[in-house]
């Protein structure tokens, strides 16, 4: 925890009288507080929310608007929700100090009051606001870390489209909800054609700008349901719930062809890309997500073989 310094805190003193702000101003500023001053309820609705003070030392009773109104006026107010409200008060009365807690008040300070309290009272709430405000600032970064590394554990770095393994992960549940529920899902498997070529040819950063490229492009084609995931190299598995053979075989030509209007610039010349896809559809007999990916991946070697740019479908597929 850091040291704490009074000089770090801003205070707002709301008083109907000005000799009160003097001399309570006086006090705050002698140990080093910065301060600021209302002398009504509305000037101080709108100080705080000018100035953002760390603690308000608010009068009770005041005219028009009195001390009890304006803390229910900030407190109402999200960002305005968690703000110091400690009232100023010369009335000892049950009622309005209960009200007072009520209205989100937390603690109040009886006139006369003496410099040491309250001071004591003013630096005791704001140590808390600095310990909670310092805990929430590590629960912040403990939870962005925890994000990093989940995103690090199930997404491909390159691309930033899952990882082999969380692909598994999904597409395994998915046949499960399949034999559970019969809800119906396709498999695409897809490979940039003659990627080895372009790396070859034009280097491995090339490269990685058509994978990212072509990442993109497809995932433009794809619904928020669908899952795709990167096996490794240039090869590629998409996932479609709900989605039948036919419109999952639409879905792969769609994305052929958009990939096909695609090139990627180099110094001299601009390199055009393909795709082959691989599709099939699951079925009652399908025990596991290795039986899927063997049908689409034959599917994608006979694309292969017939030429690539195209897209096939398991021959196997229809009962």
């Amino acid at each position: 925890m850091n040291k704490f310094n009074s000089k770090d805190f801003l205070i707002l003193v709301v008083d109907d009288l000005n000799q009160n702000l003097q001399v309570i101003g006086d006090i705050l500023e002698n140990e080093g507080y910065e301060t600021t001053f209302a002398t009504s309820g509305e000037q101080a609705i709108t100080r705080v929310q000018t100035a953002e003070p760390d603690l308000v030392i608010l009068d009770l009773m005041m005219p028009e608007i009195n001390g009890l109104e304006v803390c229910r006026i900030l407190k109402q107010e999200l960002k305005l929700h968690e703000i110091i409200v400690v009232f100023l008060t010369a009335s000892n009365e049950k009622k309005y100090l209960i009200k007072a807690f009520e209205m989100g008040a937390v603690d109040y300070i009886t006139k006369p009051f003496h410099a040491a309290e309250l001071l004591a009272r003013v630096k005791n709430h704001l140590e808390l606001k600095q310990t909670r405000d310092e805990l929430n600032k590590v629960l912040e970064q403990q939870k962005h870390l925890i994000e990093k590394l989940e995103k690090l554990a199930t997404t491909d770095p390159l691309t930033g489209i899952l990882n082999r393994r969380h692909f598994f992960n999904i597409a395994n549940k998915e046949i499960d909800r399949y034999h559970r529920y019969n809800c119906n899902f396709s498999l695409l498997m897809l490979d940039i054609d003659h990627f080895k070529h372009i790396n070859d040819s034009y280097g491995h950063s090339l490269g990685d700008e058509v994978l990212k490229s072509m990442t993109q492009t497809v995932l433009k084609s794809l619904r928020k349901a669908d899952s795709f995931g990167r096996f490794g190299g240039e090869e590629f598995a998409i996932l479609l719930p709900e989605t039948d053979l036919e419109t999952a075989t639409e879905v792969a030509e769609r994305i052929r062809k958009t990939i096909a209007k695609l090139t990627i610039s180099t110094v001299d010349k601009l390199v055009k890309i393909t795709v082959s896809i691989g599709v099939t559809t699951c079925k009652m007999k399908d025990e596991s997500l290795e039986i899927l990916l063997q049908r689409a991946d034959k599917a994608l070697y006979q694309a292969k073989k017939l030429g690539r740019d195209r897209v096939v479908t398991h021959p196997d597929t229809d009962d």
